[in-house]
């Protein structure tokens, strides 16, 4: 009896335990990408194209770690560091598979203010000019990065708690028009903070509330103290780097392997500078010493948190809407998913633990995705081969860099913006799309410029809510029972083969950025539900029109109009009527998907008493197929249009709706 008890305990402990053990092993791969993808790494497809982006890769991680650092007012040995660190990190946390973490011009601006406020310049003198025993920097330099340490290190804390609040779902208030906004206006921020270095002007660093203006005041009154040798050189490496890198993109598919333009310009000018010793005979500004090696890890200052936590706020909130922006766009690029609250504790832990070892704030660049996507990366892999080559650089090539030219690194800095720049391009776009979008572009650019990257991101965010509010009452709602009587009184006058396989769809609400997303989702739960039934033949023909229900409050499909339709869905019908108006930036590229998964399927979609300002943005932006029309003046003449074009098929069944 007891050898019983025992087996029945034993059986009873491994039923209770196994399912709590497969929840564990979840979570971990949840919290864990890495244990997802890794064991089904094949080696012989991705192991050559991973190979070649993390080596080109791994350029852009050096130039940029470099550039950074100065931006950051640090040493430029610890934006190396930030290169390094952050990216492996990522690559086990992250689920961006294009997404390469290191230094960011944005983060590096925002953790400067901190830098500059907290140890400035003029306290150089003040300070012992003893070298320290770490790799034989000064106790200022060493001030210095321990300021942003403490600011990536609070930054990540701040991330890493919204990641447990479980804020992700809230990145839907982060609109097209404030990202692009936001971004470009810090881009010229940061464009502005290299004019000194592009023109071998010394001047003091300018920052707070209108210290973009005042940085261009300064430089035009003392234009005359430019320096022509910096100004010369600047330009020259600006043109270099702009041709070579278009032609790159423009025969990137004949050529296998991309010019590293970066990097031979700075081995060029570093050669020319130590060959003419510009230094001496020119006063050209160069990067200086640079130390081999990687100190012991050594914890921030955390006296000073308290006086960092609005450039922590900055980091955080302007760091993780930059990477989301790359992560959400290279998963639709490459039909993957990206996890909000997973890219929070992503990023926060590559702000976090690289703290620990002198390593500035850090996001995802624009660039080196842009350099991943370009040279065909596959997966993280790519960022750890770059991790490998920047370490190979930190303990054996920094110390050639002593000649390089500040001017250089500033144009390398400029050029690298490029793609942040031109988003200029999207006031054409909202212009045309909807004149209200334009309007919050072009406000919460100039909110960026005139004070900073998180205030007006801030702004941004307010101003998209406050206009959704003001618009939303006023929105018409659809009458459900006039839509049946009409759809019946069309059934009696024709005969029934004429709802054969047609799914009808009405929505009943407005589309915001509020309810886009999850209109897409239950829109396409509706179509891959009725794709995938299997009920018996004679309930094949059954078919009854769907009410899609996007409401504010919960946004979910009114279950008791929904009816399953059993036969292979070829026809869509979207009654539209109930758009009164729409976040056209937003709801556009959720209309576009719908059209484009349903013809990748063989269905057909058509689009019922949709507002003309809908109509003109799908035709301004969509690849619509011109021989098919899709937009009709109401439903009846959808399914007219239908049946018109299915006069071949005939039922026997009886269609109702």
């Amino acid at each position: 009896m007891t050898g019983a008890k025992r087996k029945r305990k034993s059986i009873l402990w491994s039923k209770m335990h196994t399912p709590h053990c497969e929840d564990i092993k979840q979570w971990c791969k949840r919290r864990l990408p890495i244990l997802e993808w890794a064991p089904q790494y094949n080696l012989k497809e991705n192991l050559i194209p991973d190979t070649v982006s993390g080596v080109m890769l791994a350029v852009q991680q050096v130039t940029q770690g470099l550039s950074f650092a100065v931006l950051s007012s640090v040493h430029p040995v610890f934006g190396l560091y930030g290169s390094l660190f952050p990216a492996i990190v990522y690559a086990v946390f992250g689920m961006g598979r294009h997404v390469a973490t290191g230094t960011f011009a944005l983060t590096s601006l925002i953790s400067a203010n901190a830098v500059e406020r907290l140890v400035p310049q003029s306290s150089r003198n003040l300070t012992t000019q003893s070298n320290s025993s770490v790799l034989g920097l000064s106790d200022f330099e060493l001030q210095r990065i321990g300021v942003a340490a403490a600011v990536s290190f609070l930054g990540g804390v701040i991330q890493v708690v919204m990641f447990v609040l479980q804020l992700g779902s809230a990145t839907f208030l982060l609109t097209e028009p404030v990202i692009s906004a936001m971004t470009t206006g810090a881009a010229t921020h940061v464009v502005t903070s290299q004019v000194k270095y592009l023109l071998g002007i010394k001047m003091p660093y300018i920052s707070g509330p209108l210290g973009f203006f005042y940085i261009y005041a300064y430089v035009f009154e003392n234009i005359k103290s430019v320096q022509l040798e910096a100004l010369l050189l600047s330009l020259l490496s600006i043109i270099i780097l702009v041709l070579v890198k278009e032609l790159n993109e423009q025969f990137k598919r004949k050529i296998k392997v991309i010019l590293p333009v970066d990097l031979v310009l700075i081995i060029t000018a570093s050669f020319a500078c130590y060959c003419t010793d510009m230094e001496n005979t020119y006063g050209l500004e160069v990067v200086g010493h640079i130390p081999k090696g990687i100190p012991p890890p050594r914890a921030p200052p955390m006296n000073i948190l308290s006086a960092v936590l609005t450039e922590a706020f900055g980091v955080a909130l302007v760091g993780y809407v930059a990477s989301l922006s790359l992560a959400q766009g290279s998963a639709k690029k490459f039909k993957y998913s990206v996890d909000d609250n997973q890219e929070f504790l992503a990023h926060g832990l590559s702000n976090v633990i690289p703290s620990f070892f002198f390593c500035i704030p850090s996001a995802a660049a624009m660039g080196r995705t842009a350099a991943l996507y370009s040279t065909r990366a596959k997966t993280q892999v790519a960022c750890l081969i770059s991790c490998i080559i920047v370490l190979v650089v930190i303990y054996a090539i920094v110390p050639l860099l002593y000649w390089l030219p500040m001017c250089v690194l500033a144009s390398i800095i400029v050029v690298g913006l490029k793609g942040m720049l031109i988003q200029f391009r999207d006031l054409k776009k909202y212009w045309n799309v909807d004149k209200i979008d334009w309007g919050i572009w072009i406000s919460t650019y100039i909110f960026t410029i005139c004070f900073a990257a998180n205030v007006g991101l801030l702004f941004g965010v307010v101003c998209t809510i406050v206009i959704v509010i003001a618009r939303f009452p006023r929105a018409k709602t659809l009458n459900i029972k006039n839509m049946k009587e009409m759809e019946f009184k069309r059934k009696t006058e024709m005969d029934d083969e004429i709802l054969q396989q047609v799914k009808i769809v009405s929505i009943n609400n407005p589309l915001v950025f509020l309810n886009a997303k999850k209109f897409n989702t239950d829109l396409m739960k509706i179509i891959l539900k009725e794709n995938d039934s299997n009920q018996p033949l004679d309930d094949i023909s059954k078919c009854e029109q769907n009410t899609l229900l996007n409401s504010l409050s919960n946004g979910n499909c009114n279950e008791q109009q929904q009816t399953r339709c059993t036969s292979k869905l070829y026809s869509l019908v979207l009654g539209c009527s109930a758009i009164s108006y729409s976040e056209l930036t937003v709801v556009l590229f959720h209309f576009l998907q719908v059209y484009f998964d349903c013809k990748s399927r063989n269905i057909d979609v058509s689009l019922a008493k949709c507002p003309a300002s809908l109509i003109r943005a799908m035709k301004y932006y969509g690849d619509l197929d011109s021989e098919k029309p899709i937009f009709f003046d109401s439903v009846s003449a959808a399914i007219s249009h239908i049946h018109s074009n299915k006069n071949s098929s005939k039922v026997s069944a009886h269609t109702e709706v």
